[in-house]
This record gives C-alpha cells, sequence and structure tokens, in this order.
C-alpha cells in the first residue's frame, strides 16, 4: 500500500468510527459515567439540604436524608413558623408536625401529612436526584432512538421515556450535552399534543459520595415558559456509619 492510500484508509475508517450513531442505552450508559462513575448511586447515603424558592412565597428549607441500603429516607420541611417531619424505614412511617405525633384531621389536611404522601416525597426526591441512573429502574421504557434537540439555542442528544403502568403516566425527555454526556435538562408531558407539563434546567453541580447532582434546577411551565420556582442545593453531607 502506498502512503497515501493508507491515509485515506485511515482517514475513511476513523470517519465510519466516529460518525456512528449513539443507541439510546449506549448515550445512558455514557450519562451514568459521567454522573456516577464510580457506581456508588446503587448504596447511597447522604444528606440534602435544599433551598425553594417561589414567586409570591417565602423560602422553603428541606433537609433530605436517603439512605438506599437501609431503606431509609427522612424529609424535614421548614417554611414560615412550621416545621413537618416525615420519616419511612422499610415499612414503618412516622409523621410530626412541630415536633408533635398528635396531628389534627384539620393539620393534616393542611400539611399533606400521610403516608401516602411521605413515600410519594422519597420516589420525588430519590427519582430527581438519582438521575440519570433512575433511569436504569424497573418500569422505565426507553425509546431506543437519540434525537437531536435544540434548546435555547443549544444542540442536545436527547432521550424519551416512558413508564409501565404503575410506575408512571408521563412523558419525560432528558437532554444530555453531547461533549460530555451531562444531564442539563428534563422536561415532562401529561399529554404532549397539548404541550402541557414543565421543563427544568440544571445549572452547575454538587458531588455527593462521587456522584455530580445538579445544583440549581428551575422549573417553567411548557406551554408558556412561566417561572415556576428554583431548588438549590445549598449543603450536602455524606452518613456515617
Amino acid at each position: 500500500m502506498t502512503k497515501s492510500f493508507l491515509l485515506l484508509f485511515f482517514a475513511l475508517n476513523t470517519t465510519i468510527i466516529f460518525g456512528q450513531d449513539l443507541t439510546a442505552t449506549q448515550l445512558l450508559n455514557k450519562a451514568i459515567a459521567y454522573h456516577d462513575p464510580l457506581g456508588n448511586w446503587e448504596d447511597f447515603r447522604g444528606q440534602l439540604f435544599i433551598t425553594m424558592k417561589t414567586p409570591n412565597s417565602s423560602d422553603r428549607l428541606s433537609e433530605i436524608t436517603i439512605d438506599l441500603p437501609q431503606q431509609y429516607f427522612k424529609l424535614v420541611t421548614k417554611k414560615d413558623d412550621t416545621t413537618t417531619e416525615q420519616i419511612l424505614s422499610k415499612q414503618d412511617c412516622k409523621l410530626l408536625l412541630n415536633g408533635s405525633n398528635t396531628i389534627s384531621e384539620e393539620e393534616t389536611k393542611k400539611h399533606s401529612l400521610t403516608c401516602e404522601r411521605a413515600r410519594n416525597m422519597k420516589n420525588y426526591y430519590t427519582y430527581l436526584y438519582g438521575l440519570p441512573m433512575k433511569l436504569k429502574d424497573p418500569g422505565t421504557i426507553l425509546d431506543p432512538k437519540v434525537y437531536q434537540k435544540t434548546f435555547k439555542g443549544k444542540i442536545y442528544d436527547v432521550l424519551k421515556v416512558t413508564y409501565k403502568e404503575p410506575v408512571g403516566k408521563d412523558t419525560w425527555y432528558f437532554y444530555f450535552d453531547p461533549a460530555t454526556s451531562a444531564l442539563e435538562v428534563y422536561q415532562f408531558y401529561q399529554n404532549e399534543e397539548d404541550n402541557d407539563g414543565e421543563y427544568i434546567i440544571l445549572t452547575g453541580q454538587e458531588k455527593v459520595n462521587g456522584i455530580k447532582m445538579p445544583k440549581i434546577r428551575a422549573w417553567y411551565y411548557n406551554n408558556n415558559d412561566t417561572y415556576l420556582g428554583t431548588d438549590t442545593l445549598t449543603k450536602t453531607a455524606v452518613l456515617i456509619e
């Protein structure tokens, strides 16, 4: 072979290798490798301290303890003069209002203090802060195609996800930076044709137990870009045995 032929052969094959389209599974694996390179999510034990700001409302402070190996979850929420605690330890559930477990029916409704609500909050926080690793969970239906979408002027690699019953009913889209595979935006619809639902922009990162988690999550309506609120991860801690 001549030198020029070898160079042409290498160039053509390099184009083929690097021009291959990623499958959805490959993109998800790359994203997980970026966010959780040591595979620590499955045994996550830590605390997240979150400040939520919403228009025309006082701040809500949340202290979240997640211990996946021990099946333990605790959410302490402080807003104005009210503190609620929701604790799940395996099958046990404990609810407190301003330090008391004596809670009237009226207070239960006002503060949504039920064990069902506590389980929903556990699922909510472990899902959002466990992304993209949670996209490997049973019941998740990963569209095999990787979509290219432009969002706020940037082109992203996008995964489309739906869920089996009773896991979920919404349709989700996850936007990954093409260069790093970092998750930067996610979006969900109850009915995509109606353009309902919300999108969430992620900025900044905090490393917790070796996992890169979003520092700031800003929420907006899909249909009119109305700003809904911002969750800021102000502090994190690792649980010590």
